[in-house]
């Protein structure tokens, strides 16, 4: 195969593999669009998943979609070393300049108003040139959404962008990417918006991404956060999808897998996009021509596997420190133990090894020989650090899809 014309590349072909299996949220988006556009209220987006089942990738997608109904769109991604004011300042610009409103007054007033707000975040006593400018032209508007509560500016804020909105018969979509990493008090007072947003039948939603826990989070904050959103969970795709997902791109360079070649991917990617993209790619690159046999992917797996224990396992493991890496693999032990238990019990079904989504934290301090208590810094820390996540109380889960399965093959290291 031409490695030059290789459709899994990333930013390869018109449709990624990641949106195979997804015309269900993007239906489910497209009707909030239209619903919002005829003045009925709607619930905000927030799409949940482990990292590499694309929802970076949908969520552009979905961006786009706003954009061919002519709303004004804007996107950041949290940072839990950053607040909300800024990101949000940015991203609102940028949503205001594609209404297309035709009145410059009302325009630069509501932009006054977001200048505003991304400046209250700035330490009055700063000289003038340590203060951030949002690269807004337009005057600052003094008295709102410059209170300093958070959660009273930002529905100011949004308030005056929902009208602005509103007077052109458009809408304006907030695109939030690894959204758990938002401070609590930022979260909080995004809830609030969003609440009364909906209350008044403003065109304004928020469409958040982020990993599995992020409904906890969210209704930490706010106890009725459950009311505001539509969850979607973003998952690895059925077979079917997964098998469209890898000949969809491979027909359009006239080529294409055998059945048995799909079966191999299907059992080494286990439906999950970013390792269907990976592992395509490679096989694509070795593979000698049309049809891709099962051979083929025997021979580009390793490729493939080295690849990922680099780019994607090994550079999230290079960020734990020494006592952080020995919680991660004890994690990867009592999984393991948990499934040889789970064999060795004749009356039920034996899950894999990658079929555990998650594992007691008392097992995990049993793996280690230590108290659970004395293992909190250590989870914390993983946690603070997007390579765990907690779904329930009691219990851990990697975020990465396989992460066990690297952990086991690296050993001691």
């Amino acid at each position: 195969m031409d490695p030059i014309r290789n459709p899994y590349a990333p930013g390869a072909g018109q449709r990624p593999p990641e949106l195979a299996g997804r015309e269900e949220q993007i239906s489910t988006f497209d009707v909030v669009v239209a619903r919002i556009a005829k003045g009925r209220p709607e619930r905000s987006i927030v799409l949940i998943g482990l990292r590499g089942v694309g929802k970076t990738v949908l969520l552009n997608t979905l961006r786009s979609g706003a954009v061919r109904a002519h709303w004004g769109t804007g996107k950041f991604e949290a940072r839990p070393d950053q607040r909300l004011r800024r990101p949000l300042a940015s991203a609102l610009h940028t949503a205001v300049r594609e209404l297309g409103h035709p009145q410059d007054d009302d325009v630069d007033h509501v932009l006054g108003v977001i200048k505003s707000f991304a400046q209250r975040d700035v330490d009055p006593k700063a000289k003038l040139r340590d203060r951030w400018n949002p690269g807004i032209d337009a005057p600052a508007v003094t008295g709102r959404a410059d209170s300093g509560d958070i959660e009273i500016d930002l529905v100011e804020l949004l308030t005056d962008v929902g009208g602005l909105a509103a007077d052109v018969g458009k809408g304006v979509a907030i695109f939030i990417d690894e959204m758990q990493d938002l401070d609590p008090e930022d979260v909080s007072a995004l809830c609030a918006a969003c609440h009364e947003m909906s209350q008044s039948s403003l065109p304004v939603i928020v469409v958040g991404a982020g990993l599995p826990h992020l409904p906890a989070v969210l209704s930490a904050s706010k106890s009725y956060s459950e009311r505001l959103f539509r969850y979607a969970r973003i998952d690895r795709l059925p077979k079917e999808a997964a098998f469209r997902a890898l000949q969809g791109p491979a027909q359009e360079e006239d080529a294409e897998f055998t059945d048995e070649a799909l079966e191999a991917m299907y059992a080494a990617t286990g439906g999950y996009p970013y390792f269907i993209q990976a592992y395509g790619a490679g096989v694509w690159d070795l593979a000698p021509a049309s049809p891709i046999t099962v051979d083929d992917v025997k021979v580009a797996m390793p490729e493939a596997e080295a690849e990922l224990a680099v780019g994607f396992f090994g550079s999230r493991y290079e960020r734990a420190t020494p006592g952080e890496r020995e919680y991660l693999r004890a994690m990867a032990d009592a999984a393991t133990a948990i499934a040889e238990a789970a064999a060795a019990d004749e009356t039920g079904e034996t899950p894999g090894l990658d079929d555990i989504e998650s594992v007691p934290t008392s097992k995990v301090a049993e793996v280690l020989g230590r108290k659970p208590q004395s293992l909190s810094p250590a989870r914390d820390s993983l946690m603070k650090k997007g390579l765990v996540y907690s779904g329930e109380r009691g219990r851990i889960a990697f975020t990465v899809p396989h992460f066990g399965r690297y952990l086991r093959s690296v050993g001691g290291e």
